[in-house]
This record gives structure tokens, sequence and C-alpha cells, in this order.
């Protein structure tokens, strides 16, 4: 019997959580740790339903609309952001909210609410329906346009083109986005906005990690959640660079005859998948064939965002291992 091909699994870098997530994750259980379960969570804390899971194990609450919660509860907003109307509500309630929004969502809402202020139409790179784009479009006043593509850049109406600014969502495909900045600059050219530099730093360092991968493998995994804008992304630019790329949320997706005939793998992780899943990945593939796993060289990341104030000295559960 012949035995089977050996496997080498390539592992990018960076990969797996950021520093918004980690920040968001560590603000639920500061603050289960400091008022005790339950603590209520306004949607998904980060896309990935392991987390959510996970921070429901401890006594975290997850809940759709803000009528959900009782009066008074300690609530925490997820990483994405919530528009106004939102907050509104909240207080309303008189709830108790800890905002988890993640520092750079919350400087592209900055921005955009400036331009708004200025009397700037705003255009707002980003897929409507997703979380962050909705917190978005509820915190700018005026006159707002949501584009997904530079074709749709022909559709926008302006009274005064001369007049416009643009914002970006931050889990964009860097090469996409470039493409919709570069639309609307040729249709007005008097536009201002940040070129691609409200692109997170790990977004884009993932990114061009897949990059920096594809030429060394034959097919790329993603772990990471259906939901997850920025997992998305790093599957379209696996198969932009030549390479079959599939999206897992668990080790059990992998199905073996996507990689029949390739000799190496790559394997990544987006900014809110955690890095036991890429583990449990490589655990099935050797259960499969003997592997060797091969770090890249990439970037080390060393970003971290600061917590609110009032948790600052509670605890956390320690966190696992950043593999960046």
């Amino acid at each position: 019997m012949t035995p089977p091909r050996p496997l080498r699994i390539v592992l990018a870098k960076p990969r797996g959580f950021c520093a918004g997530v980690v920040r968001a994750i560590d603000i639920v259980e500061r603050a289960l740790s400091l008022h005790g379960a339950p603590v209520y969570v306004r949607r998904e804390i980060v896309h990935n339903a392991h987390v959510v899971a996970e921070l429901k194990n401890k006594g975290a609450i997850f809940v759709d609309e803000i009528d959900d919660l009782p009066e008074g509860a300690v609530t925490v907003f997820s990483a994405h952001g919530v528009a106004r109307s939102v907050e509104r509500a909240a207080a309303a309630r008189r709830l108790d909210v800890i905002d988890a929004i993640c520092p750079l969502v919350g400087r592209v809402h900055k921005e955009g609410a400036r331009y708004a202020a200025l009397g700037f139409d705003v255009v707002l790179i980003g897929h409507e329906g997703h979380p962050e784009v909705e917190g978005t479009k509820g915190r700018i006043d005026g006159r707002l346009h949501v584009v997904a593509t530079a074709a749709e850049v022909m559709a926008i109406e302006l009274d005064d083109p001369t007049r416009v600014a643009f914002v970006t969502q931050t889990t964009l495909s860097v090469s996409d986005t470039r493409e919709v900045i570069e639309a609307l600059k040729a249709r007005f050219p008097a536009i201002v906005g940040p070129d691609t530099r409200d692109i997170c730093y790990a977004t884009q360092n993932r990114q061009a990690a897949v990059l920096d991968l594809a030429p060394h493998v034959d097919a790329i995994l993603v772990v990471g959640a259906k939901n997850s804008s920025n997992s998305n992304r790093l599957r379209e630019i696996g198969e932009g660079a030549g390479r079959p790329s599939y999206l897992i949320d668990t080790a059990a997706e992998i199905e073996l005859a996507w990689l029949a005939s390739a000799d190496a793998v790559g394997l990544t992780a987006g900014a809110s998948a955690p890095e036991r899943l890429v583990n449990e990945a490589i655990a099935r593939l050797s259960a499969w064939r003997p592997v060797t796993v091969e770090p890249r060289e990439g970037i080390d990341e060393r970003v971290a965002f600061r917590l609110p104030a009032r948790l600052a000295g509670a605890s956390a559960s320690p966190r696992e291992a950043a593999h960046v």
C-alpha cells in the first residue's frame, strides 16, 4: 500500500485576532468580572460564533435589539459600532452602556461626521447591511451615499460635485477599495478623503500575508465566519492570486478532495477567528496525511487599544497567544 503523500502547511503571518477584537472580548469579560452575570451584549460582539459561545458560557447574554434588554442592564455594544438611534434607545431604557467599538471604526465615524458638518455629501464605501456600515450611516447627518463597487459610483447624484468626501468600511479589500476611490476621483475630481487609510492595519496586514503566502502553496484555507467581511476578503484575495481558496468556520468543514492534488496548503484566519480553530484545522489535516508546519515570516503586530477606564482594573480571562 502506497503511503499518503506528505503535506506542507504554510501558516500566514499575521493571522487571527486583531487588537480591536482582543479589546472587545476583554471588555465583555471584564464587565462580567466587575458586575457579575449577566452582562448583555447587543448583537455579536465580533463576527465569530465560537467567540460568542465562549462568552455565553461565561455569563454574557446576546440580544438583537435594545427592546430585548431589561431596563438598567449592563450592556455592551459590539466592536462594529452603533448608530446614534441605538444610543438614544439605550438611554431611554437607562442601560448602563459600555461601548466596545473598535477605535479604528470610531475614527471613521468622526471623519464622516466632520465632513457632513462642513456641508459635504459623504460617500461611504462599504457593503449595505454590514453592521459597521449600518452604524456609520447612523452617525453621519446629512447627505450620505453608500457604494460597494466602482460601477455603483456612476449612480451617485450630487447637488454640488465640488463638495463631496468619502470614508470607507474598515474591513474591505484594499485593491477593490482603491478601484472605487479611483472611480470617485475620476467622476468627482474635487472629492476629498483618506485614500485607503481607513482600512484598518490588521485587515491590510492579513491581506498582504495571503498575497505573500499564495506563491508558495497550491491552495489556501481561511478560518473565519461566513458573515465576517475581513475573512471573506481573504478568501477572495487568495482566489485572485490564482489559488483555490476556501472559507471554513471549523475544521470539520474541510473537504479533503479540495487538497487531493496539493503538496502545500496555506492556512490563515480572519481577524475575529480564535487561534485554536487554526490548530484544529492542522489536526484534521494531519489525521489525513503526514504534515509539516511552516510559519511564514511576517509583520509582528504590537498594537493594543486602551480599555474603558471603568474596566481597567477588572480581570479578564488569559488571552490565547496571538500568533501574529
